[in-house]
C-alpha cells in the first residue's frame, strides 16, 4: 500500500496522476492529514482508505509520500521514527529545500528515502519532476519513484547537487513564464486586441512552441531562424528584446532564485 502524510494540492495532484496512469488503484492509497475534512474529500473522490494517524501510514504503507510543509518535517518525523525504522518504509519526501542528509538527521537510522521535486503544473499532469535516491533504495523502489513521476508529467534523474538549480528552472519558471504570457497578451490589448482573446492567443502561442521545442528535436535558434526572415518583422522583435535585455533578465532570474533556494538549504 501506497500512503500520503498530507492531502493538499500536491497530494492530490500526484493521486490523480497515479490513479489516471492506473499504477495504482485508490483502495492501495492511504491518506492522513491534520484536516480530517481534506481527507474525506480526497478518499469519496478516488476511493482512497483514509488513516486515522499518521503513525497507522507507517505502520501499513511499504511507500510513503510526505506530502507536508518542509517546516512540518522536524515533528512529524520524531513522532514517526520508531515506526519507520521498525518497518523500513520507502520515504518519499517532495518538500522543496529539505535534502536528504536534513531528512536522514531527523530520524535515528538511515532511511530508504528519495526526494522528489515536482512543480506547480503537476495539478494538470504536465509536471516536470526530478528525483534523486539514497544508496538504501532498490532498483524496484527506484522504478516506483519514476513511475509515481511519469503520472503527472515528465520525470529525469537528478544528482541532489543540482536540485537547486532544478527548483530554479523548474520550480521557479513556470511563474516566469505565466509572467511572459501575461506581458505578451498586454502587448496585445495595447495595440487594440481584446484582452481575453488576447490572453487566448498568447497562452496558445507559448503552449505550440514549447511543444514545438519539445517535439521537433530542433535546437530553439534553429527554430527562431526558421520564424525570422530578412527584414522582416519578426528579427525586429528579437532585436528590440536583445536591446531591452530579455535575455539577461531570464539569467538573473534563474540566478537568482537559484541562490535563494541554496540559502534556504544551507540553513537547515
Amino acid at each position: 500500500m501506497t500512503g500520503f502524510i498530507g492531502a493538499g494540492n500536491m497530494a492530490n495532484a500526484i493521486i490523480k496522476g497515479m490513479l489516471a496512469s492506473e499504477a495504482v488503484n485508490g483502495a492501495d492509497i492511504m491518506i492522513y492529514d491534520i484536516d480530517s475534512k481534506k481527507v474525506k474529500t480526497v478518499c469519496k473522490l478516488y476511493g482512497c482508505c483514509e488513516a486515522l494517524t499518521a503513525v497507522e501510514v507507517a505502520e501499513k504503507c511499504s511507500e510513503i509520500v510526505l506530502a507536508v510543509k518542509p517546516y512540518d518535517f522536524e515533528k512529524l518525523l520524531s513522532e514517526l521514527d520508531s515506526t519507520l525504522k521498525q518497518h523500513n518504509p520507502l520515504i518519499i519526501s517532495i518538500a522543496a529545500g529539505n535534502t536528504t542528509d536534513y531528512i536522514t538527521s531527523l530520524l535515528s537510522y538511515t532511511p530508504t528515502l528519495a526526494r522528489v521535486m515536482p512543480n506547480i503544473n503537476a495539478t494538470i499532469g504536465e509536471a516536470m519532476s526530478a528525483y534523486c535516491t539514497n544508496e538504501r533504495v532498490t532498483d524496484e523502489q527506484k522504478a516506483f519513484v519514476e513511475t509515481l513521476c511519469a503520472s503527472i508529467g515528465e520525470v529525469t534523474e537528478l544528482e541532489e547537487k543540482h536540485f537547486s538549480a532544478f527548483c530554479a528552472v523548474a520550480g521557479s519558471a513556470p511563474a516566469f513564464v505565466y509572467m511572459f504570457i501575461d506581458e505578451l497578451a498586454r502587448a496585445g490589448v495595447k495595440l487594440g486586441i481584446n484582452k481575453k482573446v488576447a490572453l487566448k492567443v498568447a497562452t496558445q502561442t507559448v503552449l505550440g512552441s514549447a511543444k514545438m521545442v519539445a517535439e521537433s528535436g530542433e535546437h530553439p535558434y534553429e527554430l527562431i531562424d526558421k520564424v525570422c526572415s530578412p527584414g522582416g518583422t519578426t528579427i525586429e522583435g528579437i532585436a528590440a528584446l536583445n536591446e531591452n535585455g530579455l535575455p539577461n533578465a531570464v539569467m538573473q532570474a534563474v540566478t537568482a532564485a537559484y541562490e535563494k533556494d541554496k540559502k534556504l538549504s544551507e540553513k537547515k
